[in-house]
């Protein structure tokens, strides 16, 4: 049965093929890891290579370049520390994804005899980045961004998946969308595992029943809706943009589903590779619409001062009271595992998909997930890897909720609710799909600049503000 660690402490330092980004990732976990706490196992080799590498990253004494030599030492190193008959895969789940994860994987371990040793941690990218440079890579590792996958691929840490898994097979089972995806240099590295469709309004069909409430099909239609929610009495949208160190986020994910029906998907990949200014006009206009819902009176539950504070978790609470506080929430599938566990899906609540605004470009779907990449290629970690292109998995964890799979061998009966089904043929037929654009850019304007931009313009900055704030700081 897969094993669980914790492996907080477990390696460390920057190597020299590594960015500078990566660098600064490092000694900012070097710094928020002081002391080591928190449970890890490790033995006194290990140990002791740790904190040599720690000290030489804590002085910056690495090297900014790499060698051929230095590459072939660093990998014959990582298979020192291959063990027959096991592989670990190194990820960031929650308690809960985590158990389902282990159930997974239980037909393969069961059918094969290798131990599958599972390493999740909440400061993955830190973490996994230390662990490159002690040496210590994970056989396998699930990573949420494909900007990542790509970093790594380019610097050589990566096997191509092909390797271990024939191209007729993954084709038969992901369509070009996803195996593009996987694609860095015309090498295939990444195994999708799972998908979270944001394009998403989530709502009560008996509060609109009891009101006539009609789903809108258009972007007219929707803010009509809303104008006649408010005229009703009530409240129209449920927002939270609270998230601990990355609150903001929530916020990005509309501005991203906006500029991909205002602007369509030519000009949205021109502004996630900063092909475009970020404050161009084009990305203005997102802005601006979503100002203009935000800062509408009585558009949303408590103000844009409630936005602020209020958890993405708990955001969506509202549209189950009674009577509600609100009729709408636009979030991806995920925001599911936080309803109340009494509420059924299609009668307490059920989505529809957030409607076209320029109808030149129908109705983009926007999405974010998690690919499974090599670092070690072994007998162990090849089998697993063919294990996961699978159906088998795949089929586990959608009946056991919580998930929507990329794989075509997956049908819809194999979810376990009609709501569940309804967000998969959504993602099927789809015939415009983008990821996620703050998972694509560079960590430091995605995963912070953005963030911290929607939290300033919610609390009044302009959008021509934020927007050339950011700008100016992509590296």
């Amino acid at each position: 049965m897969g094993r669980l660690i914790n492996s907080t402490g477990d390696s460390g330092g920057v190597s020299c093929g590594q960015s500078i980004s990566a660098a600064l990732q490092v000694r900012t976990a070097i710094i928020e890891m002081s002391g080591f706490h928190g449970s890890h196992c490790l033995t006194v080799k290990q140990s002791l290579s740790v904190a040599g590498v720690l000290l030489s990253a804590a002085f910056g004494l690495s090297a900014c370049t790499e060698t051929s030599e230095n590459r072939s030492s660093a990998l014959a190193q990582s298979a020192e520390q291959h063990t027959p008959g096991r592989v670990t895969i190194f990820g960031q789940y929650p308690p809960e994804e985590q158990e389902k994860f282990e159930k997974t994987i239980l037909p393969f371990e069961e059918e094969t005899g290798i131990d599958v040793v599972l390493e999740f941690e909440n400061n993955f990218n830190s973490l996994l980045q230390m662990r490159i440079a002690a040496f210590n890579k994970p056989d396998l590792a699930i990573l949420p961004q494909p900007g990542l996958m790509s970093d790594l691929a380019v610097d050589g840490q990566l096997v191509p998946i092909t390797e271990a898994v024939d191209i007729h097979t993954l084709r038969r089972a992901y369509s070009d969308i996803w195996l593009d995806l996987g694609e860095v240099n015309g090498e295939i590295y990444g195994l999708w595992n799972r998908v979270s469709v944001k394009s998403l309004v989530w709502y009560r069909p008996a509060a609109f029943e009891a009101k006539s409430y009609d789903i809108p099909k258009t972007w007219p239609e929707l803010m009509a809706l809303s104008d006649r929610i408010v005229a009703d009495g009530g409240t129209p949208w449920c927002i939270g943009l609270e998230s601990g160190a990355a609150t903001g986020w929530p916020g990005t994910d509309w501005i991203e589903d906006i500029l991909l029906r205002m602007a369509g998907p030519e000009t949205y990949s021109q502004w996630i590779n900063h092909q475009i200014p970020f404050n161009s006009p084009p990305v203005l206009a997102a802005f601006e619409e979503f100002g203009n819902l935000i800062n509408k009176p009585k558009y949303v539950d408590g103000g844009p001062e409630n936005v602020l504070k209020t958890g993405y978790a708990e955001s969506a609470q509202g549209i189950f009271n009674n009577p509600p506080d609100c009729y709408l929430h636009r979030q991806g599938n995920f925001i599911a595992n936080f309803f109340p566990e009494d509420k059924d899906p299609r009668i307490d609540y059920d989505v529809f998909l957030l409607p076209p605004i320029n109808e030149n470009f129908g109705t983009p779907l926007l999405i974010a997930g998690e690919t499974i990449v090599m670092f070690n290629h072994t007998p162990e970690s090849a089998a697993l890897m063919r294990y996961l292109a699978t159906p088998t998995p795949h089929r586990i964890w959608a009946g056991l909720g919580g998930f929507i799979s990329p794989q075509k061998d997956v049908p819809l009966e194999a979810y376990p609710d009609p709501v569940t089904q309804t967000i998969a043929q959504i993602l099927a037929d789809a015939e415009v799909i983008r990821f996620d654009g703050s998972d694509l850019m560079p960590g430091y304007v995605g995963s912070d600049l953005f963030w911290r931009s929607m939290v300033n313009f919610v609390s009044g900055q302009s959008a021509k503000e934020v927007t050339t704030e950011i700008d100016q700081g992509w590296p």
